[in-house]
């Protein structure tokens, strides 16, 4: 083949980075960034301020368990209190989590070897340790999502739907949280993948992502949107654990609604409507802490609790020699 009979090669515009977020500095020398997308609404719902492409899909991951937990109400099962926060957690593996995901099973019939969670070790690094010390091992139960697949299970149960295929994307449940994420977000379902439990999971933008979390603490009460933010919000310590920055939030600026998910996704809502969410594009969990208290103290959140969250120090020789700090 000659040169004239080459396949021309076909252009292709070049992908613009994300904007920087945080950056890595260790001993005053700036040796990392953190890029990504976020998004801050005003009360009124209206685009505060955006950063990168906050209307591009991103999988929300565990951000997304509020409007799983709503669909599970939804179809009828009647959770309330510390079920209802657990059936919206990503929860630390405590032994209060584990017990009463334990429970939640055992009151319809089911036990820990229906779950289909993948064999894990409690999500806090902490309770892993002491799990592993006391001799025991991965277990579907010990996954961080066990509350909400126990919640899964016992509306199938109460439904007459199939348990074997409760994480099907086609089972009667998981079409119906494809309803509710596409409703409270304002936008539809952009596409639908598999979550680190196995569970389907749906892709919408960050500005979808925030409105659904505002659309929940603005809700009627009593509907169902309502109760899943209410026992978040009361009982913040199943949602996440006593060591985990949504439990501090929740628990320490009154009418919050926080929650976390994989790879850096970030998703909270204040009492009055204002909300933001955000992913860092690396997925780096590090980065978290830092981006979340700066768009805090830009919505004007005014508490000790914001410094605590913002800290995430470098250590050099057992010493902190820098730190992560938002950039923007």
């Amino acid at each position: 083949m000659t040169s004239s009979d080459a396949p021309s090669a076909i252009p292709s515009a070049a992908v613009p980075a994300p904007p920087v977020l945080a950056e890595v500095v260790r001993s005053g020398f700036t040796e990392g960034h953190h890029r990504g997308a976020l998004v801050l609404l005003a009360a009124d719902g209206s685009v505060e301020r955006a950063i990168g492409d906050p209307a591009a899909p991103v999988f929300p991951r565990s951000s997304n368990k509020p409007m799983q937990a709503a669909a599970i109400l939804r179809a009828g099962l009647d959770l309330s209190g510390e079920r209802l926060a657990l059936a919206a957690a990503s929860h630390s593996g405590e032994p209060f989590h584990l017990d009463l995901a334990r429970k939640m099973l055992a009151e319809h019939g089911l036990s820990p070897a229906d779950l289909q969670t993948p064999p894990d070790l409690p999500l806090d690094p902490v309770e892993a340790e002491t799990y592993l010390a006391a001799g025991n091992v991965r277990e579907r139960i010990t996954m961080n999502c066990s509350g909400k697949h126990a919640a899964m299970l016992a509306v199938c149960v109460r439904n007459g739907w199939d348990t074997a295929t409760y994480l099907d994307p086609a089972h009667p449940l998981q079409q119906l949280v494809g309803q509710v994420v596409a409703e409270a977000a304002g936008e539809p379902v952009a596409a639908v993948g598999t979550d680190g439990c196995g569970a389907p999971l749906m892709a919408i933008g960050l500005t979808g992502l925030a409105r659904a979390f505002r659309s929940f603490v603005l809700a009627e009460p009593g509907s169902a949107e309502r109760r899943v933010a209410d026992a978040m919000r009361a009982h913040p310590e199943y949602v996440a654990g006593t060591r985990r920055p949504d439990t501090w939030l929740m628990r320490e600026v009154p009418g919050t609604l926080s929650k976390m998910g994989a790879e850096a996704v970030q998703a909270v809502a204040l009492a009055d409507g204002r909300a933001l969410a955000f992913k860092i594009d690396d997925g780096a969990g590090r980065a978290l802490g830092p981006v979340l208290a700066r768009a805090l103290e830009l919505l004007g959140v005014d508490a000790p609790v914001v410094a605590r969250i913002g800290r995430s120090p470098l250590l050099g020789g057992a010493a902190e020699v820098g730190e992560i700090r938002a950039t923007f």
